[in-house]
C-alpha cells in the first residue's frame, strides 16, 4: 500500500498513472544496480526512494511522442 508521497502528490509531478510506473521501475533498477539515492529517504526499500525522488522533482522522464496507442 502507497501511504507516502500519496498518490495525488505524485499525479502532479507525471502525467498519468502508467508514465509514474515506469518511472519508478526505471528509477528503481538504477538504484538496485547500484546508483546513489538522490535523497535522503529513511526507507531502505528502492521503489519507496524512487518515488521519493520523483515527487521532489529530482527524477524526471521525457514522453514518447509516439508509441502503442
Amino acid at each position: 500500500m502507497l501511504n507516502k508521497p500519496s498518490l495525488d502528490q505524485l499525479l502532479n509531478v507525471v502525467d498519468s498513472r502508467y508514465s509514474l510506473v515506469v518511472a519508478a521501475a526505471k528509477r528503481s533498477r538504477h538504484l538496485l544496480e547500484g546508483a546513489t539515492a538522490k535523497i535522503d529517504c529513511p526507507s531502505t526499500k528502492f521503489v519507496t526512494i524512487a518515488l521519493e525522488e520523483i515527487n521532489a522533482g529530482l527524477i524526471t522522464y521525457q514522453p514518447t511522442k509516439t508509441g502503442i496507442k
